[in-house]
């Protein structure tokens, strides 16, 4: 199942299928290492949810909503298939 990055739950794990931010925005994140079929959890939501901090590669990094709407990420049945 498809959904995107914001629709995570905390704790919950996906691999990224594609991402469609602003070139800037998309570039910071290929540059920390957020590619496709990359592991993905969300672990901290601030006070109001915006920004949510993602652990991915061993980085923890914040991610406004906005940008998170446009990172699409696959889950299914909390079984995640990695390709190699």
């Amino acid at each position: 199942m498809c959904t995107t990055l914001n629709n995570l739950k905390l704790n919950e794990k996906g691999i990224v299928k594609s991402i469609s931010c602003d070139d800037k925005i998309t570039r910071r994140l290929y540059d920390l290492g957020l590619l496709e079929n990359t592991l993905i959890c969300p672990i901290f939501a601030s006070p109001f949810g915006d920004p949510r901090a993602y652990e991915f590669r061993g980085n923890i990094i914040a991610i406004r909503n906005d940008d998170a709407n446009n990172i699409v990420i696959e889950v299914e049945n909390n079984e995640l298939k990695i390709k190699k």
